[in-house]
Parts: structure tokens; sequence; C-alpha cells
């Protein structure tokens, strides 16, 4: 398989903007339902989230998030070689981020005058974790451990059940290992929406990050 190599100096400003432009959803008609969902569950909240869940999957109707005692009983049965794994991972990724953490400025510009500049975290934060078929720790890692690190108050987690219901057990024993106390399981543009404009189980939050 060869790969076709374009170098972008020698273009026309046109066919460079054609090739960098990006639009993870070129299909309009998908647009349109994503932004039906989202204000569907503006208006009607939980109701229409759940129900979103059960048409396009990603719910847990008889348990529609994980708890405390569910996360500790996945961390428990967690492989000893994946959890050391994990821990290590975490370690390291905490270790980039604390140093990257700003600090709070004070100068005197002037005698008598002093400017200061000063970093607040975010109160709460929402996490998007990929689940269903396939399992990504590393997505629970790299979003709540920053959140962490920069002192956020609240940390809210989202991730979809797989079709037959069930959570990937490594992403709650993942969660457990970071402290957090429950994950609300649904997925999707009605996971998003919930987490921007809250539902009644789920208060908004301040931004919105994840994969992608």
């Amino acid at each position: 398989m060869r790969l076709q190599r374009t170098v972008l100096a020698g273009l026309y400003p046109s066919e460079r903007a054609q090739i960098v432009r990006r639009n993870p959803v070129p299909d309009a008609v998908v647009r349109e339902q994503a932004a039906a969902i989202v204000a569907d569950v503006r208006d009607r909240g939980d109701a229409a989230l759940q129900a979103a869940n059960h048409r396009f999957g990603g719910g847990r109707p008889l348990q529609p998030r994980a708890e405390a005692p569910e996360l500790a009983a996945a961390l428990a049965g967690l492989d000893p070689a994946l959890r050391a794994a994990i821990e290590d991972a975490a370690g390291r990724i905490r270790r980039f981020h604390e140093a990257q953490r700003p600090q709070d400025q004070e100068i005197e510009t002037a005698p008598g005058v002093t400017v200061a500049r000063r970093w607040s975290p975010l109160r709460r934060v929402g996490v998007y974790v990929p689940g269903g078929k396939a399992a990504y720790p590393s997505s629970v890692l790299m979003t709540v451990i920053p959140a962490r690190v920069a002192g956020v108050e609240s940390i809210a987690v989202v991730s979809p059940a797989g079709p037959d219901g069930t959570v990937q057990p490594v992403l709650l024993a993942t969660a457990a290992l970071l402290r957090v106390e429950t994950i609300e399981i649904a997925g999707g543009a009605q996971a998003i929406a919930a987490l921007a404009y809250g539902t009644g189980s789920i208060e908004p939050v301040d931004k919105i990050v994840g994969p992608g």
C-alpha cells in the first residue's frame, strides 16, 4: 500500500483549505438528528435522556448510574497486572499535568500599584468516556486527572453501556481508582446534552471534555 504524499506549500490556498478542512459529521441529516436529540433533552430532561438511550442505545434502564459500591467491586475484581499498569499510567499523567499547572502572579507596576493574575479552576466539568463494545480506560485517565490537578470541585462522568446493558468493568475500576463516585450510564448526543443543560438528576457542567 502506497501513501499519497501532498506538499501543502505547492498548492493553491483553495486546495490547501479543502485538504485541511475538518468536518467530523458531513451528513447534514445526522447533524439535524443530533440537534433534535439535544433540544429534546434540554426541554424534557431525564425523560428525554432515557428515551434517547432506549432508542439509540447506551443506556441501562434499571440502573441509570453506576455508584460507588459497583465501582469498588469492579476495582476489587480487576486483574492485578492491569491495575498496576493503570496506576503507573495515572502517575505519569498526573506528573505531566502538575508540571503544566499555571502559577498565580503578582507584579508591582508602580510604587503602591500591584497587578495580579489569578488562576481559578472551573467548578464542575463533564467527562464523556466512550464505552459500549470498546473500553478506553485511557480516556478516563486523561480527562479526570487533569481536572483533579486543576482543582475542579465536581467531575461528572458519562459513559454508554453495551447493547446488552453492561458497562465495561475496566472503566468502572479506573474511575474508582481516581475517586470518581458515580458514572451516568448514557451515550451519544443525549449524554452530551445532559451534561450541557442538566436533566434534573444530572447537574449541568461548565465544560465538557472527552476524546475527539
